[in-house]
C-alpha cells in the first residue's frame, strides 16, 4: 500500500544546531568511505524501538559511545563512523535519556513511536493504470503527431518543459546517475532496464545497505511509487512506452520503505544518502518525508536527533558531490507562514494535533540546507491545487500534475503524470512526488553539460534556466470567491515557483 505524505524545507536561516553542524562538518581526519556495519544482537522478547545516536566523528569517541550503548541495553545495527551516526535497537524505555548523558553524544533519540515489528511518498491520490485500450488510442495519436514514444502524446509534462525537444539536442550522459530514494525500482521494466545502474542500487531498510541482486526492487506491484518516479527521470527513448526528462542518464534505486507499513524511517534514509555518496551518485531524488513526523521540532530531543542524523548524512553526500532534490509537499501549506496545524504526526502510532512554526519545526529532508525544494505545477503552468509553497523555501517548480483544474488536450485528457509502473505497466499519478523527479531530470541534463559542476553550482544553474510565470493575479481554483493560496514575491522569485519552472530545453542549449 502506498503511503501518502507531504513535503517541506529548512529555510536559509538555519537554526544554530544545524548551522554549527554544517560549518564544523562530520568528516573524520582519516576517511574510509565504506560503511562499518555490525549485526544486531539476538532479539529479545521485549518490544524494541530504533534510535539514532549522533556523536563526534572520531574513532575513539565512537568506540566509547558503543560501549555505553551496550551498557544501556542497546544493540548496534550500523555505524556510520564518517558522520558520527550510530543506528541502535533497544527495548530499554530509558535508553535515549541515558545515552544522551554519555560524553561525546551530541544528540540521540527514537526514530519511531511504535515498537519494531517482527520483520513514505508525496503522491496525491491513487494511481490509475493505463488500460490497453487507452494505450492503443494514445499510440495512434503519438504516431500521428510524430512523437518518438508510443505513449508520448499523453506526456504533456515533457512538452511543458521542452524535454521532448531537449532530447534531440542532448538526452543526457550515461556518466550521470540519479538515485531514486524511494519504495524501490522495478529495473526489469523495458523502459527502465536500458538505463538502470545496479551497481549503484541497494535496499537500505533498517539502516544497513543490502546490495544483493534485486534487493532494490519494490516488494509488490502496490509499491509502485519509486518505479513511477524513475521513469519520469530516465525512461529510455527506445520506441517503448514513455520517455523520461533525461532519457540518456542512468537511474538507480535505493529502497527505504518499511515492508510492513511503507514508512520511510530516518535510519533507512541515513543509509541511503551515505550509500549514494559512496557509490558516485551525482543526484538523488527524494519524493517523501522522513517518518514518523511530518515536521521535526528542534525542542523535542527525539525529533532533534532525527534532523541531526539525516542532515549529517545528506551533508556528507553534498561534500562528495551529490545534489539532492526533494518534493515540497501536498498539503497546500505555506511553508513560510507563522503557524501550521499538523494533525498527522506521528504517523506510525496515534497522531496528535499540534500547531508548529515551520521555521523551527522542519520537514526532512526537503528543508535541510542545500536540498532543492520543488513545488508542483499543471499543464497551465499554475501551482497545482495540492502543492505546498512558501517564499524562501521553494527553489524551483516542475510538472506534478493537476487532475481537477488543469486538464490537458491529450488523448487521455488526464491532468496527472504518465510514467512507468511495476510489471511492465504504465500509470497516471500526481503530486509533488512527480514534480521533484522532473527537476531532477533537468538537473541531470545540466550535470551532463557541465560535468565538473558541484552541487551548489548545479543548483544555481537549475535556478538560472527556470522560467518564472510570476504570481498569478488570482488563485481561486475552485471559483468560490476565496483565494486558495497566497503567492508572495515578484517575477524573479516567489513562493509558488521559487526561481521558476524548470526548462529542459534551456538547460541543454
Amino acid at each position: 500500500m502506498v503511503h501518502l505524505r507531504s513535503r517541506r524545507r529548512l529555510a536559509l536561516a538555519v537554526p544554530v544546531v544545524l548551522s554549527l553542524t554544517a560549518s564544523l562538518g562530520f568528516l573524520p581526519a582519516s576517511a574510509s568511505a565504506a560503511e562499518r556495519a555490525e549485526a544486531s544482537v539476538q532479539d529479545t522478547e521485549a518490544p524494541k524501538l530504533a534510535y539514532v545516536v549522533n556523536t563526534n566523528a572520531d574513532h575513539r569517541t565512537i568506540a566509547s559511545v558503543k560501549k555505553a550503548i551496550a551498557a544501556a541495553d542497546g544493540s548496534v545495527v550500523a555505524t556510520y563512523e564518517k558522520i558520527g551516526v550510530i543506528v541502535v535497537h533497544s527495548a530499554n524505555p530509558a535508553f535515549a535519556e541515558r545515552i544522551r548523558t554519555v560524553r561525546g553524544v551530541q544528540s540521540a533519540g527514537a526514530t519511531r513511536t511504535a515498537p519494531l515489528t517482527a520483520a513514505g511518498t508525496t503522491d496525491e491520490g491513487a494511481a490509475e493504470i493505463l488500460s490497453a485500450e487507452a494505450a492503443a488510442r494514445t499510440a495512434k495519436a503519438s504516431e500521428a503527431a510524430g512523437a518518438g514514444e508510443p505513449l508520448e502524446a499523453d506526456q504533456w509534462d515533457l512538452r511543458a518543459i521542452g524535454a521532448d525537444k531537449a532530447a534531440e539536442i542532448n538526452p543526457g550522459s550515461d556518466k550521470v546517475t540519479v538515485a531514486v530514494i524511494d519504495t524501490g525500482v522495478d529495473d526489469t521494466h523495458p523502459d527502465l532496464a536500458p538505463n538502470f545502474s545496479a551497481s549503484q542500487s541497494a535496499n537500505c531498510v533498517g539502516g544497513k545497505a543490502d546490495t544483493s541482486e534485486g534487493a532494490w526492487r519494490p516488494y509488490t506491484a502496490e509499491d509502485y511509487h519509486g518505479t513511477h518516479v524513475a521513469g519520469e527521470i530516465a525512461a529510455a527513448r527506445n520506441g517503448i512506452g514513455v520517455a523520461g526528462v533525461a532519457p540518456g542518464v542512468k537511474v538507480a534505486g535505493i529502497k527505504v520503505s518499511d515492508p510492513d507499513n511503507g514508512l520511510f524511517y530516518p535510519e533507512s534514509v541515513v543509509c541511503a544518502f551515505v550509500f549514494a555518496a559512496d557509490h558516485g551518485v551525482e543526484i538523488t531524488n527524494n519524493s517523501y518525508y522522513v517518518d514518523p513526523w511530518l515536521y521535526n521540532c528542534m525542542d523535542d530531543p527525539d525529533q532533534r536527533a532525527i534532523v541531526d542524523a539525516v542532515n549529517r548524512a545528506q551533508l556528507y553526500a553534498q561534500k562528495k558531490g551529490t545534489l539532492h532534490l526533494a518534493s515540497a509537499g501536498n498539503s497546500n501549506h505555506d511553508l513560510d507562514s507563522d503557524a501550521i496545524v499538523d494533525d498527522s504526526s506521528p504517523d506510525d502510532s496515534t497522531p496528535v494535533e499540534r500547531t508548529i512554526d515551520p521555521h523551527e519545526c522542519f520537514d526532512v529532508p526537503t528543508q535541510l540546507p542545500g536540498v532543492v525544494t520543488v513545488s508542483a505545477t499543471g499543464v497551465q503552468n499554475l501551482k497545482s491545487y495540492y502543492s505546498s509553497y512558501g517564499k524562501g523555501v521553494v527553489d524551483v517548480a516542475a510538472p506534478g500534475g493537476d487532475r481537477l483544474y488543469q486538464i490537458p488536450d491529450t488523448p487521455s485528457k488526464n491532468g496527472r503524470i504518465l510514467s512507468t509502473m511495476p510489471n511492465n505497466q504504465y500509470g497516471f499519478l500526481q503530486g509533488t512526488s512527480m514534480a521533484s523527479p522532473h527537476a531532477a531530470g533537468v538537473a541531470a541534463l545540466l550535470k551532463s553539460k557541465y560535468p565538473y559542476a558541484g552541487p551548489a553550482q548545479l543548483q544555481a544553474l537549475l535556478k538560472a534556466q527556470a522560467d518564472n510565470p510570476g504570481c498569478p493575479a488570482s488563485y481561486d481554483q475552485d471559483g468560490d470567491g476565496t483565494q486558495d493560496a497566497t503567492c508572495e514575491g515578484g517575477s524573479r522569485v516567489n513562493g509558488f515557483y521559487g526561481f521558476g519552472i524548470v526548462n529542459a530545453l534551456r538547460a541543454v542549449k
